[in-house]
């Protein structure tokens, strides 16, 4: 892999130089010897400084990657040159340009900068850490903190001007320090008498936590770790000791406190939390350092080494825990700059070539609104499909058709006896709904619809376009059917979907998978019913004498959850309930929705009676109604899915995708397929917070399930 090492160290190429300048550097015997760690892994290694000319050296450096070929990465230890939040700037430049590098991004890194919103963060997120103030002016008043106190930069690092003061003097003298050298607000910490202890972090999600160091302070002085300590211009030594000479009980406990502190900031790959230990064993946390020193005389490195990780093999170990995060597909196969014919790594290389442009439709699905009860969204988005369907030459299947709520397409050879593909167009979210627009991050992608329709139409298109790429697409019996009332719970596709997929001989229902690789095997059914209680009229008064339907519906509800249970595999549940009233009168009509999640049609009749039983009215002032609004059947557990589930097992595996399968609770048109048809439901990304602002997909699992239904129809055409 091409690998860029970026520093600050003797650059001023900027447009100007003003405000706060950069104090922190790496030598250049330290840039050398990350350069040979990264050399001695095998990698292609330049080195840049981190300025105005950085864009243009990375582009020179590592150009549009070819077939098969990693992307190139970056190896940040940019502290920056001026201005504020320095650490941010060269990851920012990276983002903005679209290039993976190592560490934090720039948010973690302006985070763990100002000192004061880092500790806030913690005390929202339930960490400990030292009570504090800060001073904005030389007239400040004294804090209502005792002494001794920690003072320090409100945004820097290093230790830069940290001090222990003992009484208000001290205190001013040093607050007119860091006023007239670092222009900035002082921090002002509460003094933790005992031992000072760090916690070096390595990876995500969660990160390693590497042995805890205890720092040693040798000769007289106040055992804080000062910047004249760390560059060796003190009249003492501070050595550190790893691991930490303490219980097994702290050890877990400072260990735990760190990965929380790397979590509540957002770090990425690598950071040192320090903290204080005081005499009753209580942590607490002075600060986190997102861009953690890599010197051979630092704690991190020591750390590492105490694990079995020599210096070239941290370093290559922090590449390889970025190259994870940003790219997890499988290795690509070794490919030269010649007509591939090899099919499957053809595909391979075809989606893996174009994850960009991939994303950038993604982007554009995610920016086309087409809610359920939208239904001129709803057009633009099939007119959409349609131009890509038309573009692939796919032939628009009529019989299959209401150019309302479904449209389906075949390839030249027809859809009969082969492969559908199912997915919706609709997001199921009402118009009131506010949905966050399209953004990525290393691991994440979010956007309205990004999990539960947009992403897998995205997979729908390109595993299409890898086909006809491969001259493949129209030698394959194939058809795709894609509906328009998710958010309707198939009233209106219902039928034709049935229809269509009886023809098939196997089916794939692009909904999203679960968090664990998986996708669904088994479904449970949905049904729903709409129960309304009207009684008579009365005042507040004449409560009493007559039964109100509001009081006598709650007694029933309460009854009906009571349905409930795990062994029939029965989950019973109320949720819309709206009352109608008269003004000065109580309310004489309620209406509420009756959900039954069931397993089979034989559990649902069994609950269904059940129901009515609890719902007998015995008075004649109550009148009382229930209608069935939907009835989403299950998706059952057949021989033939686990057949066609080990296919596509052993597909995953040559291509080390993760795969697993799994039940639902929840329907989906999966159940609609018609025995003894096989079918999987789930095969989209791995999405999370569905039909919220949240909703966001796995990044790496578009392309890993877009390439598994790639290779998939690609064995199934016997190649």
């Amino acid at each position: 892999m091409k690998i860029a090492v970026v520093y600050n160290r003797e650059s001023k190429s900027v447009i100007n130089l003003f405000g706060v300048p950069n104090r922190e550097k790496y030598g250049k015997k330290a840039i050398k010897r990350i350069s040979d760690a990264l050399k001695k892994g095998g990698h292609q290694v330049a080195t840049f400084e981190g300025d105005k000319q950085l864009i243009s050296n990375l582009e020179t450096f590592m150009p549009r990657v070819v077939k098969g070929e990693l992307p190139g990465l970056v190896f940040n230890v940019s502290y920056g040159i001026q201005g504020q939040a320095r650490y941010t700037h060269v990851p920012s430049i990276l983002e903005m340009v679209g290039i993976p590098y190592v560490g934090s991004g720039p948010l973690a890194h302006s985070l763990a900068l100002d000192k004061v919103v880092a500790k806030m963060i913690f005390r929202q997120n339930g960490l400990p850490t030292p009570d504090f103030a800060v001073l904005e002016s030389r007239s400040f008043e004294m804090p209502s903190l005792d002494f001794p106190m920690i003072i320090k930069p409100k945004n820097e690092a290093v230790s830069f001007g940290l001090r222990i003061v003992h009484n208000e003097q001290e205190l001013r003298e040093g607050a007119d320090v860091i006023f007239d050298r670092y222009d900035q607000p002082v921090l002002v910490e509460q003094y933790i008498a005992g031992r000072e202890i760090n916690v070096g972090l390595l990876g995500n999600n969660p990160p390693e936590t590497l042995p805890s160091v205890e720092l040693i302070f040798g000769g007289d002085g106040p055992k804080i770790y000062t910047y004249e300590d760390k560059v060796h211009r003190s009249d003492r030594t501070v050595t550190p000791q790893c691991p930490a000479n303490i219980s097994p009980e702290l050890s877990d406990k400072v260990r735990d406190t760190a990965v929380k502190a790397f979590a509540s900031l957002g770090c990425y790959d690598c950071a040192r939390v320090d903290m204080r230990v005081d005499d009753d064993d209580n942590v607490y946390i002075l600060e986190i350092n997102s861009l953690a020193s890599l010197g051979t005389g630092g704690s991190y490195v020591a750390a590492a080494k105490h694990i079995g990780l020599d210096y070239a093999a941290l370093i290559n170990r922090l590449v390889e825990v970025a190259s994870s995060r940003y790219f997890g597909t499988p290795t690509p196969p070794i490919v030269k700059m010649v007509k591939i014919k090899n099919k499957k790594e053809a595909a391979f290389s075809f989606l893996t070539q174009r994850r960009d442009m991939i994303e950038k439709r993604l982007e554009k699905w995610c920016n086309l609104s087409s809610r359920t009860n939208d239904p001129i969204g709803i057009r633009l988005a099939i007119k959409e499909i349609s131009q890509f369907a038309k573009e692939l030459k796919l032939k628009p299947v009529d019989e299959f058709s209401d150019d309302r709520f479904v449209w389906a397409w075949e390839t030249s050879k027809g859809f009969k006896g082969g492969t559908l593909l199912i997915c919706h167009v609709d997001t199921p979210s009402s118009q009131g709904t506010h949905f966050q627009s399209f953004r990525r991050d290393p691991e994440y992608l979010y956007g309205e619809g990004i999990g539960s329709s947009r992403a897998p139409l995205t997979i729908l298109e390109y595993a299409l376009r890898a086909l006809r790429m491969l001259k493949l697409l129209h030698s394959m019996h194939l058809g795709v059917l894609v509906y328009g009332d998710e958010g309707m719970d198939n009233q209106f596709s219902e039928k034709i979907i049935k229809a269509m997929a009886q023809k098939a001989a196997r089916v794939f229902v692009l909904r999203p998978g679960n968090p664990d690789d998986s996708v669904i095997n088994q479904r449970r059914g949905l049904a729903c019913y709409q129960l309304n209680v009207e009684g008579q009229r009365v005042k507040l008064g004449q409560s009493k004498k007559s039964v109100q339907p509001l009081l006598w519906l709650s007694d029933k509800l309460s009854k009906l959850e009571q349905l409930s249970s795990r062994k029939n595999r029965l989950a019973v549940s109320v949720s819309d309930v709206v009352t109608d009233s008269y003004p000065m009168l109580l309310p004489h009509r309620v209406s509420a929705k009756i959900l039954v999640n069931y397993y089979d049609l034989k559990t649902l009749s069994a609950a269904h009676n059940e129901i009515q039983n609890i719902l007998k009215a015995k008075t004649n002032t109550m009148k009382l109604s229930m209608e069935k609004i939907f009835d989403r059947p299950p998706m059952k557990n057949r021989k033939v899915n686990a057949k066609l589930f080990k296919d596509l097992e052993n597909v995953a595996g040559e291509w080390d995708i993760p795969i697993s399968k799994i039940s639902s609770l929840w329907p989906s048109a999966a159940g609609l397929v018609p025995s003894p048809i096989p079918v999987l439901c789930g095969l989209g990304p791995i999405a999370e917070d569905l039909y919220t602002p949240q909703e966001n997909i796995q990044r790496i699992s578009l392309i890993q399930r877009m390439l598994l239904l790639t290779q998939y129809l690609i064995k199934t055409a016997g190649l």
